[in-house]
């Protein structure tokens, strides 16, 4: 799917989803037809989203974020991050997770529900509090009391990343916290979104797992050129001669240089 296509699946998605009834269809057959472990990476999620568009069976809150990945992995500009719900009805506990997106200094949402107000939110939201805060006025109206809010971070835009997505960088129990505690933990939270935003357009990679420390070989050199080991190649075949030592010095250029 080209990203022409994805941008325009995701505007008319978020603008108006009854006009995509294919990704879209709450699944109410009890059914689970695709299965999602949050702990595989990125790269088997995004071929799990590629055969939900092509089988075109109804899918639930969980399958709708990890597509919702899918279609705005072509949007560089578009940051998501995972938003999930706890709440409680006469006893019984429900759980809900959308896609949040933060995009121009707004925050908003995509996801399914069986409730309207409970999955997708336009790009209108100026905090992430905000976004929540609505979410939970939603529930409220439904006589849900939330008592758990995770949101997780950034997900990268690299579909062959192998990186899992972090959907619980942070939890918090409203039902505990005072409004003002509430507000100031998720607007910060939404700070290091936006910096990183900021960080996107600026050029910098979506950030990934660190990769292992070791020795690396200068693109200016082949193997060839090291002067370790050639110093070690040198010294095998003339046993019993003690060399002057060399010193290495390295040029503007990047090459090495004796001196």
């Amino acid at each position: 799917m080209s990203s022409t296509k994805n941008i325009f699946l995701f505007k008319t998605y978020i603008s108006n989803p009854t006009r995509c009834p294919q990704l879209c269809r709450y699944n109410h057959t009890g059914t689970q037809f695709f299965e999602i472990r949050k702990n595989r990476p990125v790269t088997g999620l995004m071929e799990t989203a590629r055969e939900m568009i092509r089988e075109s069976l109804p899918i639930k809150c969980l399958e709708a974020v990890i597509l919702g990945i899918y279609l705005t992995n072509g949007l560089a500009a578009v940051e998501r991050f995972p938003l999930s719900f706890k709440s409680q009805f006469q006893g019984r506990c429900f759980r809900h997770v959308v896609l949040g997106v933060f995009h121009a200094g707004r925050f908003g949402a995509l996801g399914l529900s069986r409730r309207s107000d409970l999955m997708h939110k336009p790009l209108q939201f100026r905090s992430l509090t905000d976004l929540v805060l609505d979410f939970q006025a939603a529930y409220e109206g439904y006589l849900h009391a939330v008592v758990r809010v995770k949101v997780g971070m950034a997900v990268t835009h690299d579909h062959t990343s192998f990186e899992t997505i972090a959907w619980e960088h942070l939890s918090l129990n409203p039902m505990r916290l005072s409004p003002e505690e509430l507000r100031s933990r998720l607007d910060r939270h939404g700070r290091d979104l936006r910096t990183k935003m900021r960080k996107g357009i600026l050029g910098w990679p979506s950030p990934c797992r660190e990769q292992p420390r070791g020795k690396s070989v200068s693109p200016h050199r082949t193997l060839s050129e090291n002067p370790s080991r050639s110093s070690r190649e040198d010294i095998s075949f003339s046993p019993g001669v003690k060399k002057p030592l060399v010193s290495i010095a390295l040029s503007q250029s990047g090459r090495f240089s004796r001196v």
